[in-house]
């Protein structure tokens, strides 16, 4: 914290190959007969925002599946159209459909042969938060994620700001509003993941795609979800998936500082508080945008 700031330049390497430095290498799959209910308690159970499906014998990639999807699935959006038509609103068949119902077969990937500034680059432009990396006959190797452009410089002195990158517009639910009407509100605004929530206009904490999956995996809710009775647990007031202690950081702190508190705590992101008040939400997306935008030499 005292070499004064980072060139960003310096945190990614440019080798080829390099990519699988700072990639995780013993990736979990799941084959695409998986259940949708069995691939909610896969994801709940390691903490995954994202599952490969791949063959099971090859291990050749054939989609992704991701915590919007289930939320959009069981929530409100496209998905949500194939358990109302394909299953008449029967929530017990829809869950115990294939996973391949709702995976994205639209792969982005890279090979292990890429250098980190490819991974940087194509995340960036194609705004996505993690890249399969694979081997030429497309057999998933390991995975890179923000994540892991977030722990290059957690606890660093990037000389950057939060404010300079966090995203100022930021989307609130009212914690009386009802899981479903939140599910609904994380698929219509793009797919955000995450999203702070308030009570009597005071923040309260975040809710995510993620607490969302496992609270429908675990538990009481869980019984009710695979007896079918899924509108008595999704009608409870989001606020009762608010994690008690709040995390957030400030606009003036730096971003490496902000990367070490979501390491330590375990979120991937931050509300950004100044004064009281909410200002912003920085999220380990951002992270990517900052090695991208502060990295002359890669995006032209």
């Amino acid at each position: 914290m005292d070499r004064g700031p980072v060139q960003f330049d310096s945190r990614a390497a440019k080798r080829a190959g390099d990519v699988l430095t700072i990639a995780t290498a013993d990736v979990v799959t799941a084959p695409p007969t998986t259940t949708i209910i069995g691939a909610i308690k896969i994801m709940t159970s390691y903490g995954f925002g994202r599952l490969p499906i791949a063959d099971p014998g090859t291990r050749r990639l054939l989609g992704f599946v991701t915590g919007v999807d289930v939320v959009d699935f069981l929530g409100g959006g496209i998905r949500h159209n194939l358990l109302k038509k394909k299953y008449e609103g029967n929530i017990l068949a829809a869950i115990n459909a294939d996973i391949r119902e709702i995976m994205s077969p639209r792969l982005i990937s890279i090979t292990e042969k890429s250098s980190v500034e490819d991974a940087l680059k194509l995340m960036y432009e194609k705004s996505v938060g993690g890249l399969p990396v694979v081997d030429e006959d497309n057999r998933i190797k390991a995975l890179v994620t923000e994540h892991d452009f977030a722990k290059l410089v957690a606890g660093v002195n990037t000389g950057i700001k939060v404010e300079e990158f966090m995203s100022p517009n930021v989307i609130t639910a009212n914690g009386s509003i009802s899981i479903e009407k939140t599910t609904r509100m994380m698929v219509q605004q793009g797919g955000f993941r995450k999203l702070p929530v308030v009570q009597d206009s005071i923040l309260i904490g975040m809710v995510t795609a993620s607490d969302i999956m496992r609270y429908l995996g675990t538990g009481e809710a869980f019984g009710k979800v695979v007896t079918g009775d899924i509108r008595d647990v999704m009608s409870q007031q989001i606020k009762i998936l608010v994690r008690r202690d709040l995390v957030s950081t400030t606009k003036e702190a730096d971003l490496g500082t902000a990367a070490e508190t979501m390491m330590d705590k375990g979120v991937g992101a931050l509300p950004v508080m100044d004064d009281g008040s909410l200002v912003g939400i920085i999220t380990k997306r951002d992270f990517i945008r900052a090695f991208a935008e502060e990295k002359r030499g890669i995006i032209p």
